[in-house]
């Protein structure tokens, strides 16, 4: 009985941080297609549109802290809720912008939510995984690459048909209902642990840094795709925008396919063959995609590299959490806040580049990050972990 009152409410909770990953790669995966008509509605050149994307990251890396911080006091729940609130209304502040001022204050707002409610987010999943007793990361991640699949995907097809307002007062009003039905049902931790927070100091370790570096060219090609992908097949390639959305909802399908079976693929080959394996694939995709002849061929290529994509951030992640030497929570802050500025931050150099030379060359250099990654992937041995044993029925 008692086994059953305890996993109960866990169970609900498991799906409720799978609600809240999947409404934030929802809402990010619809922004995807709305960037090229950005560029066009407020008659901005790429390179204004990479400095909003910029803002975008700065927003994002600015709140991260500061979400960790409301944990110390309040705990994960409260704050994932409060910030998902903001996300939902997020895009349509950004898509309602007269011009690139009020654009610059809201693409702030959204990146700084979207990053605060990451940060909760992951932690309350870790939450849910000590109840559960048992791991959930990879396939939370997977629901937010299905929720990026769907924004995207759903989002060219709809703006061609409706219109780019319709189509973000409809994105609100979906995450709204998500987000008032499923987060009441997120777990609370029984103590928040503030004392962890107060001296927090650097780690002096190196590996640390190296696993963040790991995470970093792991994530940029994430964020290049999400942000640039869409535009290089509508202006290099000459697809329309419902065909170049397509490019992010493939790389975010592959990816959240991939992500669910993670977790048994790591079990049986271990957390270095899975990276070193993943690492070549999403090269070879990124590789295919710069050098693409059509926009179909680069949609595939980009779902291969998604593919190989997948399960790179999350073992780095874990990697990072059980770093010998380093406390967990340190651990996991150097090495997600490096990690993120690799999706939030980059894109918009990646901008400046394209305008320079186009974004093929980019997509080509940026398969040699992926290949580093393959070559560093021995740092990740400390992601392999045994689990603890089950203390309550699985779901």
């Amino acid at each position: 009985m008692d086994a059953t009152d305890t996993t109960a409410p866990a169970s609900r909770a498991r799906w409720a941080v799978a609600a809240a990953f999947f409404i934030n790669g929802f809402i990010t995966g619809s922004w995807a297609p709305q960037i090229p008509l950005l560029l066009t509605r407020l008659e901005i050149s790429e390179f204004v549109l990479g400095l909003l994307i910029l803002v975008f990251g700065l927003g994002a890396l600015t709140a991260m802290p500061f979400s960790g911080y409301l944990m110390t006091k309040r705990g994960s729940r409260p704050v994932v809720i409060g910030f998902a609130w903001i996300v939902v209304f997020a895009l349509l502040l950004v898509v309602l912008s007269p011009n690139v001022w009020v654009a610059a204050v809201t693409m702030f707002i959204f990146g700084g939510s979207i990053g605060a409610m990451d940060v909760a987010m992951n932690a309350n999943a870790v939450a849910v995984e000590r109840k559960l007793s048992r791991a959930i990361m990879s396939s939370s991640h997977g629901f937010w690459s299905l929720g990026g699949f769907a924004g995207g995907g759903l989002g060219g097809i709809f703006i061609l048909s409706f219109g780019h307002l319709p189509h973000a007062v409809f994105v609100t009003v979906a995450a709204a209902a998500m987000t008032a039905f499923a987060l009441p049902h997120l777990i609370g931790e029984d103590k928040p642990e503030a004392h962890e927070h107060h001296h927090f100091r650097l780690p002096r370790l190196p590996t640390i840094y190296l696993v963040g570096i790991m995470a970093l060219f792991s994530m940029i090609p994430e964020g290049a795709v999400l942000d640039w992908a869409a535009l290089y097949l509508k202006q290099e390639l000459g697809a329309d925008i419902a065909t170049a959305g397509f490019a992010f909802a493939a790389f975010s399908g592959i990816m959240a396919l991939m992500r669910f079976l993670g977790d048994g693929v790591r079990n049986r080959f271990g957390a270095v063959t899975t990276l070193r394996v993943s690492a070549l694939i999403a090269a070879c995709g990124m590789l295919a995609a710069g050098l693409a002849p059509n926009p179909w061929v680069a949609i595939a290529a980009f779902a291969f590299c998604g593919l190989g994509v997948a399960n790179m951030v999350p073992i780095a992640f874990s990697a990072a959490g059980n770093q010998p030497g380093v406390p967990s929570n340190i651990g996991m802050s150097v090495v997600t806040t490096m990690g993120y500025s690799g999706i939030l931050v980059a894109p918009s150099g990646i901008g400046f580049v394209a305008g320079q030379v186009g974004f093929a060359p980019v997509f080509v250099t940026l398969s040699g990050f992926l290949v580093v990654v393959c070559l560093m992937a021995g740092l990740a041995r400390h992601a392999d972990f045994r689990a603890m044993p089950q203390t309550a029925p699985a779901e």
